[in-house]
């Protein structure tokens, strides 16, 4: 059991004494400010790719290119919504998690990747990179650099939303579905146009069906990493868990595109290499996401032997199978009251991470006022729910 002391219930929760009916203290506005901040300049930039990609390929093949990429796109992020539903991460992080990797990690590799065949043709009088190098190298170099930064700039300024691996993997793999959003415009437009009909047909399914879930593997190991390092207790001890989740997915990267680049037989190297690697991240993730379960259950258990929830509560709150009866509950009152239950269950797991926060080293004087106006959302989502 933790030695953080815990505040004490109000002495009727319901209704709540006049303490616990005054206005919370406010919420920290620095993640959102970052946000928005960083939405309108990755959005900027994304005019600028945008622009980019309609002068290269033309207006209508980036308009089919796009509409193509988007059908892997819907699968990776219903993936990732599946993934994030425990503790689902705020809008406006994600939103920026996306820009970021569709617009500006793209920026960054195109502008790297001209600088570099420019210094070669420039050193070895119009001589060009080659392909396999660009390929199996320089690509996982830039790219993984590239969204890693943007997974590294959610946690250095929207820290208590960033409380685990779970977090990490959530902000990278949304990172890298931007970034493969876009990179597939790129690739299908040039299809097209070089191959036609039949040449997009074989590259769709190739990354659209074969690999949809590639640049998640990639930088999901960035994302993890920092989230251990914030587990960890977070601080600088973090720049060294970024440079280790960068360097396996480089590494990662380069084993996928060599194994393409190099492979004799394609098909068998998919199924042998890259199918078990897809695997293995599945058996993570499942692993991660079963943590924070426990990570919830614990501490809630705390606030329940403090007299905070009942043991029947924490049960609702604190399991897959307590939460799909509290919504079935909730959908059957009337009027149904499904926005108030989801309000008390997301204040709740909001909560215990808190919790988890000042156990392991990570409070200070934010996590405790957190914790302070959380309590006062839970008593209030009650009252509301029973109501």
């Amino acid at each position: 059991m933790s030695t953080v002391p815990l505040q004490p219930p109000p002495p009727n929760p319901s209704p709540a004494p006049p303490l616990w009916s005054a206005p919370p203290p406010k919420r920290r506005t620095g993640g959102i400010a970052f946000a928005v901040t960083g939405i309108v300049i990755a959005g900027s930039v994304g005019l600028l790719v945008v622009g980019y990609l309609a002068l290269a390929l033309g207006v209508p093949t980036v308009a089919l290119g796009a509409a193509l990429a988007l059908l892997p796109l819907a699968v990776v992020l219903l993936t990732i919504r599946w993934v994030d539903r425990w503790e689902p991460e705020p809008r406006w992080a994600l939103w920026f998690a996306f820009l970021w990797g569709a617009a500006v990690s793209v920026a960054f590799a195109l502008v790297v990747d001209l600088g570099i065949q420019l210094a070669v043709a420039y050193a070895e009088s119009g001589a060009t990179l080659d392909e396999a190098m660009q390929a199996v190298v320089q690509a996982p170099i830039v790219e993984e650099t590239a969204k890693g930064i943007g997974v590294l700039l959610i946690f250095a300024f929207s820290r208590s939303h960033f409380d685990g691996p779970v977090d990490g993997l959530v902000y990278g793999a949304t990172v890298a579905a931007g970034f493969a959003f876009t990179e597939n415009i790129l690739y299908f437009g040039a299809a097209l146009i070089e191959g036609g009909a039949e040449e997009l047909g074989a590259t769709f399914v190739v990354r659209g069906i074969f690999s949809p879930f590639a640049h998640v593997l990639f930088t999901a190991c960035t994302g993890i990493a920092i989230g251990i390092g914030a587990r960890r207790g977070g601080g600088a001890g973090v720049i060294g868990w970024f440079l280790l989740g960068l360097t396996g997915a480089i590494l990662l990267h380069a084993l996928w595109n060599g194994s393409l680049a190099f492979a004799d037989d394609a098909i068998g190297l998919y199924f042998t290499v890259q199918v078990p690697i897809f695997i293995g991240f599945i058996l993570v993730t499942v692993f991660l996401r079963r943590e924070e379960v426990r990570v919830t259950r614990t501490r809630l258990a705390e606030y329940g032997a403090a007299g905070w929830f009942s043991p029947a509560e924490v049960q609702m709150l604190a399991t897959p199978a307590g939460r799909r009866q509290a919504r079935a509950w909730a959908r059957q009152q009337t009027p149904p009251r499904t926005a108030e239950m989801r309000r008390l269950i997301t204040d709740a797991t909001h909560l215990a991470f808190t919790r988890q926060r000042l156990v392991t080293g990570r409070s200070g004087l934010r996590s405790s006022v957190d914790e302070d106006a959380l309590l006062r959302a839970v008593v209030a989502d009650r009252a509301a729910l029973l109501g």
